[in-house]
């Protein structure tokens, strides 16, 4: 009798186990070779986007090499120029459309994550936050020596984003109340080369979306707020924006697909994976 509730127990767990592998893999069923996808997919726009595209991209193309999906950054002017125009089947803002984006090109939205956006430093600046008005100040350029606002005696290096970027929007809307930027300040064109570029200048100041900090770069408290996604999610902390996929018109085929797919649990999971929140729809 013994041995008999043994055996069952096991095939139980093993039924349950196959249940739960089947689930999982369930979102990733949609991109097998017999489902008739086909073709490829180009996504283009917000570099924020980037690390969720490309895994959810790399996932669906194990399973079906068949498939082709391309993945490139530009920021969020180019992802409503290029969607728009029929150059790529996604394209990536890291904002809301505008009336006349959505007028001129029939584009539909699918914002799929919450980010936030951090203002940051080295690590070897001693400076651990900031105020709203010193940091409207800096990149005004009225404030320009880093002993002004508590740090060490040395000129502030600035970096921002380009027009266009997504990044920059919500940081110049909500950081800086729509105040003006110096003509000095050094235009990097991703989140990875802001990251990059302050990684390497001690006493450089720029912003990134909260998940692009790491070791390399220090995200200061903003106003007594810290820079995390879950504060950025609870609300917090309040230089938030959330992160959109686009289409021309409906999506369909291929397109339709992956963004299903982001917004299935495994696609969450990567989201969130990420640094992001997810959003369901």
């Amino acid at each position: 009798m013994r041995r008999l509730r043994a055996v069952l127990s096991l095939v139980m767990i093993l039924v349950f186990g196959l249940a739960a592998a089947s689930a999982v893999a369930a979102p990733l069923d949609a991109f097998a070779p017999q489902s008739g996808l086909a073709g490829s997919l180009d996504i283009a726009g917000g570099t924020a986007h980037i690390p969720v595209m490309k895994e959810a991209a790399k996932r669906i193309m194990t399973v079906n090499p068949a498939l082709r999906i391309s993945v490139a950054g530009g920021g969020s002017g180019v992802g409503v120029q290029q969607v728009g125009e029929g150059l790529v089947g996604i394209g990536n803002t890291g904002r809301p459309l505008t009336e006349a984006e959505v007028q001129k090109y029939g584009l539909v939205s699918f914002p799929f994550a919450i980010d936030g956006v951090a203002v940051v430093v080295s690590p070897a600046n001693p400076v651990t936050g900031l105020t709203g008005k010193q940091v409207a100040d800096i990149f005004a350029g009225t404030v320009t020596n880093w002993k002004d606002v508590g740090g060490k005696d040395a000129p502030i290096t600035l970096y921002t984003r380009e027009d266009g970027s997504g990044t920059r929007e919500v940081f110049v809307e909500k950081a800086l109340k729509k105040g003006p930027q110096a003509a000095t300040a050094n235009v990097v064109n991703s989140n990875g080369a802001m990251k990059t570029a302050i990684a390497q200048d001690p006493n450089s100041i720029g912003y990134v979306g909260i998940g692009h900090l790491g070791e390399s770069i220090k995200g200061l408290h903003f106003d007594g707020m810290v820079p995390t996604q879950e504060n950025a999610a609870s609300g917090a902390y309040t230089v938030t924006r959330k992160l959109y996929m686009n289409t021309r018109g409906a999506p369909q085929g291929l397109a339709k697909a992956f963004i299903d797919y982001v917004f299935s649990p495994e696609g969450q999971e990567i989201t969130k994976a990420s640094g992001y929140i997810p959003l369901g729809r």
